[in-house]
């Protein structure tokens, strides 16, 4: 089976959140059933970092976006990547979705139709003359459009859209139906329309043949008022009629720390004092006090969903009884600002590294006692299961993948609500328990011989494939 797999981004040349790393590593499980091929838009770092580029068809101008060619290249362990040259659309700086300043890109509206209608053409055969899809894996609002555009041109071919974020929905004026070339008697109810703006996530809701997202759990959240984004009631609908499913995401195998070549000192489960080694490195790092209370780590998109401001609001009381905080990642700047004024108040207990790199966030997991996590709601999350794998217990909100990942009690602990008062009901009895040697040991061998592999992922997607193959 032949199946497109359609991103805004991939670990590989560029990454913004967890898309990145599932884009990565689910296509690479998926080879073993399907000859799957990534196609992704050619930004810069993309372009500059993938190798040669094969030509392979090109796209004529639509309504207000530009014409565009389609290269082929491969990545270093030889998947197919289609990268979508247009740089007017793509060479710039910044990340897929805005400026240096996090500022949204103003015509994002054309970049990511110009790609999603891209990938429809491919799928269907009208762009490289040697492959066409049998089916077409798009993932979150920058490739929803794509079952759109392959309904709006009457091609048959099964469509899957995976969820990852539903509060990011790609919402634009009702005059981009315009200049992306939409129909308009798509602008209703049951097309794009969602309260007269134009919403890429709600098409292919509407268009998809089958929708999944990332935690059976989150399948379930959605349906509701409290985390439905407004699009509860179509998505419960989907759900009704057995078109939602929910499929956990995995972890990469090279999350091991028996093998990881970035830690101080490479550890497995019961060599504890290489594991304090990996915690004085981080303290080091940071400029941290020397100190024999517990680390809490912190690496996530410091956005509001995280529920940093918990972090923050917790701090002092982790401070005070003993422990230290390190932070690692980038998102909102008063975010970033916040923890970075929490750094200069307390720079021997609270250490913030603003950006994100794969090395820092492997070595914070091995040298962390703790992982905070307490976002409002969490599609999936990967932080939660690195953390486990690293011997580092995650203290995450009761919600979403972090329900079906964290055993409360026995790889980590849950807490009930996104509170500070919740949160530090789950804190304090991480104290307690780092305060039991034996009970702390306990659970991280409990937590590091959990397994997370993609290959579970794949086959539960695998079958999904099939099954819709054989029902088109």
């Amino acid at each position: 089976m032949r199946v497109l797999f359609v991103t805004p981004e991939i670990d590989d040349y560029v990454r913004v959140g967890g898309l990145a790393a599932v884009s990565a590593a689910l296509p690479r499980a998926l080879r073993n059933w399907t000859d799957v091929r990534v196609i992704l838009p050619g930004y810069r770092d993309v372009v500059s970092q993938c190798g040669p580029i094969e030509i392979v068809g090109h796209c004529p101008a639509l309504a207000e976006m530009p014409a565009c060619s389609l290269g082929l290249a491969a990545t270093r362990d030889g998947m197919p990547v289609y990268v979508l040259l247009c740089p007017q659309l793509y060479d710039r700086p910044g990340n897929p979705y805005g400026d240096e300043s996090a500022r949204d890109w103003p015509d994002n509206d054309i970049r990511f139709a110009r790609f999603a209608s891209a990938a429809a053409l491919l799928a269907s055969g009208h762009l490289d003359p040697n492959w066409a899809a049998d089916l077409v894996h798009a993932n979150d609002w920058p490739g929803a459009l794509v079952p759109a555009y392959l309904a709006w041109s009457q091609v048959q071919i099964p469509t899957i859209l995976t969820i990852h974020n539903l509060a990011y929905q790609g919402l634009f004026p009702k005059t981009a139906l315009r200049r992306i070339g939409a129909p308009e008697n798509s602008f209703h109810i049951d097309g794009i329309e969602f309260y007269d703006k134009l919403s890429f996530l709600k098409g292919g809701l509407n268009y998809s043949t089958h929708l999944t997202t990332v935690s059976e759990t989150y399948a379930r959240e959605i349906t509701t008022e409290e985390f439905g984004c407004g699009l509860e009631g179509l998505l419960k609908k989907r759900s009704n009629a057995s078109q939602l499913t929910g499929i956990l995401n995995g972890i990469d195998e090279t999350w091991d720390p028996r093998f990881c070549s970035e830690l101080m000192r490479p550890f497995g489960a019961g060599d504890w004092e290489a594991k304090r080694a990996n915690a004085d490195g981080v303290r080091q790092q940071f400029g941290l006090a020397l100190s024999r209370g517990p680390i809490f780590g912190l690496v996530a998109r410091l956005v509001h969903q995280k529920g940093v401001d918990l972090v923050l609001a917790a701090a002092d009381a982790i401070v005070s009884a003993g422990g230290q905080i390190v932070v690692t990642g980038r998102g909102e700047p008063a975010i970033e600002n916040a923890l970075m004024e929490a750094h200069r108040r307390r720079p021997d207990a609270i250490g913030v590294a603003i950006g994100f790199n794969d090395r820092e966030a492997r070595r914070i997991f091995a040298g962390s006692d703790f992982t905070l996590m307490p976002s409002r709601f969490e599609p999936c999350g990967l932080s939660q299961m690195y953390a486990q794998r690293f011997g580092s217990l995650p203290i995450g909100h009761q919600t979403g993948g972090l329900a079906e990942t964290i055993i409360d009690g026995e790889t980590g602990f849950l807490f009930n609500k996104p509170s500070t008062e919740s949160f530090l009901g789950g804190i304090l009895r991480a104290f307690a328990t780092f305060g039991s040697q034996d009970r702390l040991n306990s659970m991280r061998r409990s937590a590091m011989a959990r397994s997370f592999s993609w290959n579970i992922s794949a086959a539960s997607y695998s079958s999904l494939y099939r099954k819709m193959s054989l029902a088109a």
